[in-house]
């Protein structure tokens, strides 16, 4: 048993608005609803990203740049919508700006994530985890999830940071089953037209099952994901049992998320982040 002194709660780090609510939304509104204390991190305001509705195309940071404020105000949504206890923008808002997709130049920005010193913003990550003491902290794998230079970041800034802080337990990385995703994609598929192109097995990024260690069943919670995805106007169009960016790919929404354990015991893990801890 952890003493209330190791620490307690759960801290998640995010590179953008709307990817806490993609990866990890039901994860979140399932420990907030345990009465865990929840913070989600999130390193930039996403302001390079696409813009779904027509209407608010002028945002862009090729048009008004100000997608980055709008996008604030759409996360504070998904947060009420997942019932999280806090959140905090790496550095302070608007200190670090999305960096855009390797080689755009976005990414020569003088407050760019990715152009940013590594040891600073581990510091940054440091000092939040330092102060709000979590036993477990979720981010993206090595490869970003899917390979964005920001998710990337996030990775190495909280690889760095949260095992040397001592009430962290256990860090995880989110990932999408193979299994699951491929599943999810035959049910959209049978169901017929849910409104965006239903990809191949073999389009979207996943885990092969046998290296995930941790199953965290978010059933109960699923309409709060969606709830959270549909806040998220300007990059998620939300449909019958997916969502889809601004390619109009459709993803499935399973009904559990997925988590590689890559600090910590793992004893008591395996659907349950906390599992073995308390």
């Amino acid at each position: 048993m952890i003493s209330d002194d190791d620490g307690h709660g759960l801290v998640l780090v995010h590179a953008h608005p709307d990817d806490e609510s993609i990866t990890t939304g039901g994860t979140i509104a399932r420990y907030a609803a345990d009465g865990v204390p929840v913070t989600v991190v999130t390193c930039t305001l996403g302001e390079e990203g696409e813009i779904i509705p027509p209407a608010l195309n002028e945002l862009g940071a090729w048009a008004g740049d100000q997608l980055g404020g709008y996008r604030d105000g759409e996360l504070a949504a998904a947060g009420r919508a997942l019932g999280w206890t806090g959140h905090r923008y790496l550095g302070g808002t608007g200190r670090w700006r999305d960096s855009g997709m390797a080689g755009t130049p976005s990414a020569e920005h003088p407050r760019a994530f990715t152009g940013g010193d590594v040891d600073a913003q581990a510091g940054q990550l440091a000092a939040v985890l330092d102060e709000l003491r979590p036993q477990v902290v979720v981010t993206y794998d090595a490869h970003g999830g899917y390979g964005h230079p920001d998710h990337i970041r996030a990775h190495e800034i909280t690889m760095a940071a949260a095992p040397q802080v001592p009430s962290v337990r256990r860090v995880f990385h989110t990932v999408s089953s193979r299994r699951a995703t491929t599943e999810g994609l035959a049910a959209l598929r049978a169901a017929g037209d849910v409104g965006f192109r239903i990809p191949d097995d073999e389009e979207l990024p996943t885990t092969p099952d046998a290296d995930i260690t941790t199953v965290v069943d978010i059933r109960a919670h699923r309409w709060r994901k969606f709830a959270a995805l549909a806040a998220h106007e300007t990059q998620v169009a939300v449909g019958p049992d997916c969502f889809a960016l601004s390619n109009g790919i459709a993803q499935p929404v399973p009904a559990a998320e997925y988590f590689v354990l890559a600090h910590g015991p793992a004893e008591g893990a395996d659907t349950d982040l906390f599992g073995g801890l308390r």
